[in-house]
Parts: C-alpha cells; structure tokens; sequence
C-alpha cells in the first residue's frame, strides 16, 4: 500500500483559500476556455465520492445554440413567475445576473443523475435513495473546485423547470436534473459573494448550525 500524501500547513491554507475564493460567477468573459479544458474538469469531477461507488452524475455539454436559446427561454419564464413573488429592486439584479452569465458564458453544461443506474449494486440506497442525487452534488462541488484552481468561474443557474430542462436537452428517462451551469474565465475578481455585495444576504456563523447532543 502506497503511503498517503503530505499535505504540509501551507497546503491546506491554500486549499481554504481556494474554497474561500470559490465563487457562484455571473459576469463571464466571452474568450473560450482552452481545448481540453472543460473535459479535464469532468475528468476530475468523476472521482468525487458515490454512494456505493455508484458515479450516478451524468453530463450534457450544451454546445447548440438552439438548444441554449430553449435553456435561456425556461428561466425567463420561471424567473418572471419567482419575480411576481419578490418584486424587489434585489430580485430583479438578481436575474440580470443570472440572464449575463446565459449569454456570455462560453460553456453551458447540465448535470444529471441516473436514478436507474445498476452500478454499486443499490448499496446504500435502500433507506435514502436520494444518495443518487446527493453524490451527483458531490461531483458538482468537486469540478467546482479544481475549475477555480485553474481561474475558471461556474454560475448554477437554479430556476429552471426540470421535466423541460430535461426535455430540451433529450435527456434519457431516468434522469433527475440536479443543475444547470455555466462555466468560462470570470470578469471579474471577487472574494465576496455577489448576493452578499447586493446586501440579499450575509454568511451565517457557525454556531447557529451547530447543536451537540
């Protein structure tokens, strides 16, 4: 058995630094990532953690524009419904973000996860089937951190509706959409989250997510 690697104090302050700097980015530049890029990240996400080493995450690259423009179509729609319920001057910033990060992003990738998966043999599902789902979460969180190790922004774009998400893009029965994403160079610089700058909302301390029993 190979000996485990050392991750010095230097290290792990750079990796909470990383995390630190791991934003949800609205604002992207238009430049295209390198050839090779985006599926290297994949690569990466597919070795986040799995129930039962099932790797339900399933990956669509939404390269036609077509298709983006159906994508761009849904949220306008579920946005203008959210909106009728938070008609405020934050709510609508709020969707002119979402809306920039639609049109100049250079990749827009959707994640799946394949409930009908035979791989891992159920284990660990049969009292929490939504273990699927939470590993595909996993493998989002993971591309979301080595996208940023290499100076690339990822937005979710989370109003949307999933059954026409999934039709839009054909995706295969047994499919739950978990998000839609898009990734390019950020074009900005920011070590605070947009919806904080906004004044939405502000980071919680531990202690109030924290019981001991």
């Amino acid at each position: 058995m190979s000996e485990p690697p050392d991750f010095d104090a230097n290290f792990r302050a750079r990796l909470r630094e990383l995390i630190v700097w791991r934003r949800d980015v609205r604002r992207f530049k238009r430049e295209p990532l390198p050839d090779g890029a985006l599926n290297r990240l994949l690569q990466t996400a597919c070795l986040a953690p799995s129930v039962g080493l099932s790797q339900p995450w399933r990956f669509i690259v939404v390269d036609s524009l077509t298709r983006r423009d159906a994508i761009r179509q849904c949220f306008e729609a579920c946005n203008a419904e959210a909106l009728s319920d938070q008609a405020t001057e934050r709510a609508s910033l709020y969707a002119r973000l979402k809306l920039e990060g639609l049109d100049e992003a250079p990749c827009h990738l959707a994640v799946f996860a394949d409930r009908s998966t035979s791989q891992g043999h159920g284990l660990g599902r049969l009292t929490m089937p939504q273990m699927i789902e939470y590993s595909a979460v996993l493998a989002v969180h993971t591309l979301w951190l080595v996208a940023r190790a290499e100076g690339i922004g990822v937005g979710w774009l989370s109003i949307l509706e999933p059954s026409r998400v999934a039709a839009i893009l054909d995706a295969p029965p047994g499919w739950v959409f978990i998000g839609y994403f898009c990734i390019g160079y950020p074009a900005e610089a920011c070590d605070t989250p947009a919806l904080e700058q906004a004044g939405w909302e502000t980071r919680r301390p531990l202690s109030e997510a924290l019981l001991y029993r």
